[in-house]
């Protein structure tokens, strides 16, 4: 039964109800009976707040992660994706239904396969940030089997947010979206995965007055074993990449943030390719092992760097000229047409004029080390070594040895060897002894020992050989 009634409705209450109306084809009555039906399904008067306006902004400035896919799709059908026209319209009424106070304005260089799309929404900032999250994670999600949207940029001014995306890949895509808008998703779906864990260590840093220090396990189990740790793990797994193909000016910002979240040294400054760590340890000793875990760490990454340290400083200086003659030596031994015996000749005459080189120190501990790395990689590729064990070790560094000239003796128990030096003729010239050849050489055997079988090598320096000595020996022990 249909029962017609008068009403008379003020201009506020037809404003509300015109989206419904052009919804219905001008069917005022149709329209009404839609309002109702609403109205009737909610239980609320419709389109009434559940909760006070200040309480619902506080609540979308607090949103820092992004909505599940499942209740996006709920939000925005994923088919509407199909027209950027329609997307905007839809979405545009959506805004006067729920009273956001949004306007919407959607442009794109195609209707239904984008590769260009501009986003401006003009409102309230709460209710405008959160729309552009929203809207940018539905573009994203449902154009990645199509053509990937990447969120190029993201600028706020007064009360309007402008989004520009661009066609890309699925990879770039996805980040883009956290990076602009999902900053806080992967913090807070860990904090909330362990909650106990994560309340416990925040209250301790607090309470410590953030003077704990949290580093990975390998670097402390160093710092334990009396090494020197590196850190490089954490570097490693932050860049997605070795070490090694880190580039020099990544390298060094993710040293500043590794050790500055870890609290190992209070703060970093970086300066062009130098570096400078303000710390406040006390004991030299503390302070020296810092200073070469970066010096070996950098050395790694394939840079020399000097490095001074005052009582709350150290400072790292970046040395390429040094670092160009040391690649020079290695790659003549990678690269020569010959056998690596050859170039181990070469070696040896650039090893009488070390003393023509600044920097001694630092350069030969570089020099040696890479040059054990070498001469092992060259001498497996050579005799088609699969893997080392210490007996293996022992045949090969005897080569080298013998063309080096160093008089040697090995005694092999188990997984124990006792290397013994008696007598190093490129370091002892008659009466003449030359520490900077020996430092190299001693480099030399880190390095290939570091190479053949990286830390599960513990290495236990018995005695040095100095002017006036007869020999030098060291112990090596695998697990």
């Amino acid at each position: 039964m249909i029962i017609t009634k008068h009403i008379s409705l003020d201009k506020d209450c037809v404003d509300k109800m015109t989206p419904y109306v052009e919804r219905h084809q001008g069917n005022f009555s149709a329209a009404m009976r839609e309002i109702i039906d609403k109205a009737g399904k909610s239980g609320l008067p419709y389109n009434s707040s559940a909760i006070d306006n200040s309480l619902f902004n506080w609540m979308l400035n607090e949103i820092c992660i992004l909505i599940p896919d499942n209740v996006l799709n709920e939000v925005i059908d994923p088919m509407m994706v199909n027209s950027m026209r329609k997307l905007e319209d839809f979405l545009n009424y959506r805004f006067r239904e729920l009273e956001w106070d949004i306007d919407l304005s959607l442009k794109s260089d195609n209707d239904t396969f984008p590769t260009e799309v501009l986003i401006e929404l003009r409102g309230q900032a709460p209710k405008i940030r959160f729309a552009a999250c929203i809207l940018s994670q539905y573009l994203v999600k449902n154009s990645l089997e199509r053509g990937p949207l990447e969120i190029r940029s993201v600028v706020n001014f007064n009360e309007c947010i402008k989004v520009e995306l661009s066609v890309s890949n699925k990879k770039d895509a996805q980040k883009s979206l956290n990076n602009f808008f999902g900053g806080m998703d992967d913090v807070i779906k860990t904090l909330k995965s362990h909650p106990a864990f994560w309340k416990s260590l925040i209250e301790r840093h607090v309470l410590s007055n953030y003077n704990m220090v949290t580093v990975h396990r390998n670097y402390f189990e160093d710092v334990l074993a009396n090494n020197i740790p590196l850190g490089e793990i954490t570097i490693e797994n932050l860049a997605k990449k070795p070490i090694h193909e880190i580039p020099l000016r990544e390298m060094l910002s993710l040293i500043k943030e590794v050790y500055e979240t870890s609290r190992v040294v209070d703060r970093v400054e970086i300066d062009k390719e130098n570096i400078i760590l303000f710390h406040n340890y006390r004991n030299k000793e503390a302070i020296e092992k810092i200073k070469k875990s970066l010096i070996t760490l950098l050395e790694c990454n394939g840079h020399l760097y000097d490095a001074k340290s005052t009582a709350n400083m150290i400072v790292l200086a970046h040395r390429p000229e040094v670092g160009m003659k040391i690649n020079e030596v290695v790659d003549n031994l990678k690269n020569s047409s010959s056998s690596v015996d050859h170039e181990l000749l070469m070696f040896i005459a650039f090893l009488k004029g070390l003393k023509d080189i600044p920097d001694i120190p630092l350069s030969l501990t570089a020099l040696g080390k890479r040059i054990g790395t070498s001469l092992m990689q060259e001498y497996e590729k050579e005799n088609n070594i699969k893997s080392w064990n210490l007996e293996t070790f022992q045949k090969v560094f005897g080569i080298i040895n013998s063309k080096l000239h160093i008089e040697c003796e090995w005694k092999l128990e188990g997984k124990n060897l006792l290397y013994t030096v008696r007598k190093c003729h490129i370091a002892t010239d008659g009466n003449t002894f030359n520490k900077y050849i020996c430092h190299t050489t001693r480099e030399a055997f880190k390095g290939a020992l570091s190479y053949a079988f990286g830390n599960r090598a513990e290495l236990e320096v018995k005695k040095l050989l100095t002017h006036g000595d007869n020999f030098c020996q060291v112990a090596i022990r695998l697990p």
